[in-house]
C-alpha cells in the first residue's frame, strides 16, 4: 500500500476525518504497517503500552482475564483504534487483542499520539467520544451480568 493509499485511509478514520492531508501523510510515514496471522496477540494483559493500533484490515477480539479464563469483551475491525488507553494514562494494558484473522494494523507510537492529539484538539475530543461510548457499553454490560447473577 501506497502512503497516499494510506493517508487515504486514515482519512476514513473519524478519529482522523478533520487533519490535514498533509499532517496524516506524516502520521502514516511514522507509523508501522504490522501484520499478524489469526491467532497472533497484538498485546497482552499487563504488558507495558508503547503503541496504539489502528485496525487496516482484518478483526481482531478483545479478551480480559477472569478467575475462569479468559472472556472476550469486544471484537475490532477495520478502522477501530486499539491500546490508547495504556499509553494515554500509563497504565499496563487492560486487556488482550488477538488477531481473530489475519490482520494488519497501522502502530502508532506513543510519542506521535500525543503529538497528534497536542497538534489537533478535535482528535482529543474524538478520543474521549470513543472512550465515553466504551465505558457506556461496558456500564451496561456489567449491569446486565449482576442482573443475571
Amino acid at each position: 500500500m501506497s502512503l497516499n493509499e494510506e493517508v487515504d485511509l486514515l482519512r476514513k478514520i473519524p478519529l482522523f476525518a478533520k487533519i490535514d492531508p498533509s499532517k496524516l501523510k506524516l502520521l502514516a510515514f511514522t507509523s508501522e504497517r504490522l501484520t499478524y496471522g489469526a491467532g497472533q496477540e497484538l498485546f497482552h494483559q499487563g504488558d507495558v503500552g508503547d503503541k496504539a493500533y489502528i485496525i487496516i484490515d482484518g478483526e481482531a477480539d478483545v479478551l480480559v482475564d477472569t478467575p475462569s479464563g479468559e472472556l472476550a469483551v469486544a471484537k475490532l475491525k477495520q478502522n477501530d483504534l486499539v491500546g490508547e488507553i495504556a499509553i494515554l494514562i500509563n497504565v499496563p494494558r487492560t486487556a488482550t487483542v488477538r488477531a481473530g484473522s489475519e490482520l494488519t494494523t497501522l502502530a502508532i507510537s506513543k510519542d506521535q499520539f500525543f503529538r497528534m492529539i497536542g497538534e489537533f484538539p478535535d482528535m482529543a475530543v474524538e478520543i474521549m467520544r470513543e472512550l465515553a461510548h466504551r465505558l457506556e457499553r461496558t456500564t451496561n454490560q456489567l449491569q446486565t451480568a449482576l442482573s443475571k447473577s
